[in-house]
């Protein structure tokens, strides 16, 4: 709004003075009016928050309820295990997330601690929580902006506001300016922003916002209005979840209706309800999830990715859509030369002869340098970016600015001017004088007499100077910075006319050489790069051509286009756009939620302050962790610790490898429990006693089938996982197969399982010469308990070793377990094979254990007999392999 008045209606509004400034007394009228220049938070979220946040799931309340149920059974044992895997659960979530939410307490530190007011006349010293609007404020170099100011006065005032806007280079300020509505924020020449920081010149201001009314103050409301939602993952357990306590309440239900219908005892029936209600829920798939995740975090790690929120793991793997920040992003965030022009020819400064380009051209490297403020001092690089180019420039040619100042000392100089965009040194050489000036060519140009062709001085012509020029435009069509040289020498003192011209370089902040490999890889897996930026629209356009992100203008949509669309219009537009230029915070997150609204998963990626509120917005929020402010940091969802956007490709990878290794968790899960179910119904149909108590299905669901379980989740990611497209954000778990999958398995489980269960009452029937009939069956389980506890015990046994060779064939439904790039190459599936059967073996065999499980001593023929019974869940997995196998290779052979 200020930005489209003058001086005078700024000073009129905002009732101040700038000779005088604010009196004290009204000073402390407006901070009581206004409040204290500081940015609102909501609270830090505390430990106990976290916790009980990992609690809020639907799979935990079933569990909670069935720990419930089971305490008023006084299935103690039950409870307490079941309580354990809600307990696990939810300290290593809160461990992982304990970084609490810091966004707004990284915004406020942002602020500059004090600011130079000019009160009652006098300049002050205040801290910079005590400005308020209508303050006179001077600004400096090195000094932070502490609130948002219209600019009353701009002596080469230089502002570096990359954080804010994305603008790679610092903005030379205009306080006399008036601009239009809708100006972009980059573009307001004539404010200056609270947190950014003046890196040139000096200016005074009119503050005209503090605190929640500032720009930055605005990205923190935005931040705070973003609600995080639950990833994909989260959203197909929660619905897994609901799935389960529907399926609870059927089989419930169902027993009733059963009890009714074959006059059961209704208690004995409830007993058995809870059974198969405890069989229905897998009970150890939360912990193993979560503790799939936390291994999938340290793994992330090695791929230079910290994760701050578990589920984020996979939810890139997901993703279909990534939205990267251009500056210190794509590229390298510091202005490079890329080409240089002299003698009427331009050459790329990676492809020349370091030592060819410093015969012929050392005039306009050392002068550069010479010409030149700016400072580098170990990693402290001081001055502006432009300048510090300059300085690169020469230092690649082995050249210091140390050592050629203290070989050509400075005696004089003409600063740089915004009206003259130009600057002039003058130094001692060979005891003459010579001055060196740099700037805008048609300035230079304007004060050119004379050309210095291979070391040749000559008159300029017309001629030369069209040829010049055509060489400026070319280097600018590719957004490409232009700065001249030229020299002039045996001068008394510092002046800029008669001058003879060297050259001119062309500067960019380039593309990082390993972003248009990355962008290319994401491209084959079907992940659409998009770049948004504060920058202008050539040079985004120029860089995304760069990297092959777009190729045309048509490609490309800036800030002023956006302000006059409806996020409705955005969304119908967004899938034909690949750059976003000169837009604001808002605009980020009004494209993050467009192509949201097209089911696509979205991971945004930014290192400013300006990314913040599209980090939160996204999906999946990625920061950089070098170049990355703390605000970007707090509120993403994972920081790249080494900057390199070539690491979110390998991430995507680790992403899509760790929900595919879930899934099979998951899977292998569900068609232990739908096992239990089955084997459980079949049981109670026909009349016999429960197969399986509750305590067997816990052990069976939180140790035998967590443990292979938690070894598929640490399986080695397939080769070909980036060949696949990103899976949609509304596949369910089941998908591809998935519920043929776990139907299967489950009932083959069941079935050699339930066979097991029989086997013993009909040796006994054989042995007596009696009919095998459901009436008879069921009488030998009542005429010996001892015979239904082994009966039990083997059907338990038979699950338990069943499911471990199982998860075997799990590891990659797609091809045979002896493939060489699958076996043996998963130690903690074997470890986990060992100890499930030392395990199984102990609940039979040690005395304490068989009275706590309700079990009997195995002999060394039923451990043979279980063995080779169990070997057929994986048996099959062969079978259907080779079937696919040999129906693929028909396939081609027809379509050949």
């Amino acid at each position: 709004m200020f930005e489209q008045k003058s001086i005078l209606e700024c000073l009129k509004e905002l009732d101040t003075n700038l000779e005088q400034g604010l009196t004290e007394s009204e000073a402390q009228r407006r901070l009581e009016e206004y409040g204290k220049n500081a940015l609102e938070t909501d609270g830090k979220k505390s430990i106990w928050k976290i916790f009980f946040s990992q609690i809020n799931e639907p799979m935990i309340y079933i569990l909670l309820a069935a720990a419930a149920i089971s305490l008023l059974l006084g299935e103690i044992a039950d409870a307490v295990i079941i309580l354990i895997v809600v307990l696990l659960n939810a300290i290593i979530g809160t461990v992982q997330e304990a970084k609490a939410e810091k966004v707004l307490e990284s915004l406020k530190k942002l602020s500059s601690p004090t600011a130079t007011v000019k009160r009652d006349g006098i300049l002050k010293e205040i801290k910079a929580e005590d400005v308020v609007p209508g303050d006179i404020m001077h600004l400096e170099a090195g000094r932070y902006v502490s609130a948002d100011l219209r600019l009353v006065e701009a002596i080469n005032l230089k502002i570096e506001e990359s954080s804010l806007t994305g603008e790679s280079l610092p903005v030379l300020k205009n306080a006399n300016m008036v601009l239009k509505e809708n100006t972009p924020i980059g573009d307001r020449l004539n404010l200056a922003y609270m947190s950014t920081s003046v890196v040139y010149g000096r200016g005074v201001g009119i503050v005209c916002g503090t605190g929640m009314s500032t720009e930055i103050g605005r990205i923190a409301e935005l931040i705070n209005k973003e609600e995080g939602e639950p990833t994909p993952l989260q959203k197909r357990l929660g619905d897994l979840g609901k799935l389960l306590g529907i399926v609870t309440i059927i089989i419930s239900v169902v027993l009733f209706i059963l009890a009714i219908i074959q006059k059961r005892d209704p208690l004995a029936m409830l007993i058995t309800a809870i059974s198969l209600a405890v069989a229905a829920i897998p009970e150890g798939l939360p912990a193993v999830v979560t503790i799939v995740l936390a291994l999938g975090v340290q793994r992330m790690v090695k791929v230079n990715t910290i994760v701050r929120k578990l589920h984020s793991v996979e939810t890139l793997g997901a993703v279909s859509v990534v939205c990267s920040d251009k500056t210190g992003t794509l590229t390298e965030n510091k202005m490079t030369v890329t080409k240089v022009y002299y003698n009427f020819n331009t050459h790329d400064v990676e492809e020349l002869d370091k030592q060819v380009l410093l015969n012929e051209a050392s005039l306009l490297v050392t002068g550069m340098a010479l010409c030149n403020d700016a400072s580098i001092e170990g990693e402290n690089r001081i001055g502006d970016p432009t300048e510090i180019a300059l300085i690169d420039l020469a230092y690649e040619f082995k050249l210091k600015k140390d050592d050629l100042q203290k070989k050509y000392p400075r005696v004089d100089e003409i600063p740089f001017d915004s009206n003259r965009k130009m600057m002039t040194t003058v130094h001692l050489s060979n005891n003459k004088r010579v001055s060196y000036t740099k700037g805008a060519l048609d300035q230079i140009l304007n004060k050119t007499t004379g050309i210095s062709i291979n070391g040749i001085i000559k008159p300029i012509t017309e001629k030369d100077i069209i040829r010049i020029q055509e060489a400026a435009a070319l280097m600018a069509k590719g957004a490409l910075r232009v700065l001249a040289f030229a020299y002039k020498e045996d001068v008394q003192m510092a002046s800029e006319d008669n001058l003879i011209f060297v050259g001119f370089v062309g500067m960019i902040d380039p593309a990082r050489k390993e972003a248009a490999p990355a962008v290319q890889s994401l491209k084959e897996a079907g992940i659409k790069t998009v770049m948004i930026t504060g920058d202008h629209k050539d040079t985004a356009l120029a860089i995304a051509k760069d990297l092959k992100i777009a190729y045309s203008e048509a490609e490309c949509m800036s800030g002023e286009e956006l302000n006059l669309m409806t996020q409705e219009e955005l969304n119908s537009k967004v899938m034909d756009v690949s750059v976003y230029a000169r837009v604001s915070p808002e605009h980020k997150v009004m494209i993050v939620k467009a192509f949201k609204s097209h089911d696509l998963i979205v991971a945004m990626t930014g290192d400013g302050v300006n990314d913040a509120p599209s980090l939160k917005a996204a999906d999946i929020g990625i920061s950089m962790g070098i170049t990355g402010t703390d605000v970007a940091k707090g509120a993403s969802d994972m920081t790249l610790s080494d900057d390199n956007f070539a690491s979110i490709e390998k991430a995507v990878r680790e992403g899509r490898g760790i929900y595919s290794n879930i899934k099979k968790s998951v899977l292998f899960l569900l068609s232990s429990n739908f096992g239990e179910v089955a084997i459980m119904f079949l049981g109670i149909l026909l009349f016999f006693p429960v197969p399986l108590l509750p305590i067997h299905i816990l052990w069976v669901n939180l140790i035998t089938d967590s443990l292979p379980a938690l070894a598929l989740g640490a399986d080695n990611i397939d080769d070909d996982i980036m060949k696949e497209k990103p899976r949609k954000s509304t596949e369910n778990l089941f998908a591809h197969g998935g519920l043929k999958l776990t139907l299967f398995y489950g009932i083959l489980i069941a079935l050699i399982s339930f066979a097991m269960f029989l086997s013993v009452p009909i040796q006994a029937l054989i042995n007596q010469n009696l009919p095998i009939t459901i009436t008879n069956l069921t009488q030998m389980f009542k005429d010996d308990p001892d015979r239904l506890i082994l009966s039990r015990t083997l059907a338990f046994s038979t699950l338990a070793v069943c499911q471990l060779f199982h998860a075997f064939g799990m590891r990659n439904v797609k091809k045979s377990i002896f493939d060489p790039k699958i076996f043996g190459k998963n130690r903690l599936m074997f470890f986990s094979f060992i100890f499930g059967m030392l395990l199984q073996v102990a609940v039979t065999e040690v005395p304490f254990l068989v009275t706590f499980f309700k079990t009997s001593s195995l002999s060394i023929n039923y451990w043979i007999v279980i063995l080779s019974v169990a070997l057929i869940p994986v048996t099959m997995h062969e079978i259907i392999f080779v079937l696919n196998y040999y129906r693929e290779k028909r396939k081609k052979v027809k379509e050949y």
